[in-house]
């Protein structure tokens, strides 16, 4: 399996929404390109629809809206590949190069899973689109930044709390 949270969390996320407005970093051809690359990607037409439908099926999954087998095309002829160098034994992933990058984002989806149940899911803050994967050790974080949505969720709390009773 794949050992990547960041790249899961940054696929999740790459649609966030910023002023009221989204952002989506793979939302046309220049802004896809430069995010597949920057995550190892080859930044082509096909890896970008196949990164956009796996994105959208990630999230699903992981708001349990639907069953991870929707992401079976995702890892369709990927296999993995023994390296032997002089630092010794390593593993790589093979396939096409439109399918590696989201083939990659599935299998940390899949380790995340695995290695840490429950702590993958998403901002507290309903107006967040965010993710987040907790690593505390507790399992209790709630926001995807305690600088953003935390503070707002926190001062909304204590609004709603200390506001003056409407006079009747």
């Amino acid at each position: 399996m794949v050992d990547d949270p960041e790249l899961l969390l940054a696929l999740l996320n790459s649609r966030p929404v910023l002023d009221g407005a989204e952002r989506d970093e793979l939302g046309d051809e220049r802004s896809g390109r430069a995010w597949a690359t920057a995550h190892g990607g080859a930044g082509t037409a096909g890896e970008l629809r196949r990164l956009r439908a796996v994105r959208e099926e990630l999230t699903e999954v992981v708001l349990g809206k639907r069953a991870p087998s929707v992401l079976a095309h995702a890892l369709e002829g990927v296999h993995q590949r023994p390296v032997l160098d002089d630092d010794g034994l390593s593993w790589e992933l093979v396939t096409g190069a439109d399918a590696l990058l989201p083939a990659r984002a599935v299998l940390a989806w899949a380790w995340a899973a695995e290695h840490l149940p429950g702590r993958l899911r998403p901002c507290g803050n309903e107006e967040c689109r965010l993710f987040l994967l907790d690593r505390s050790k507790a399992n209790k974080a709630r926001w995807c930044s305690m600088a953003t949505c935390g503070n707002r969720m926190k001062a909304r709390r204590h609004y709603e709390r200390n506001r003056p009773q409407a006079q009747q």
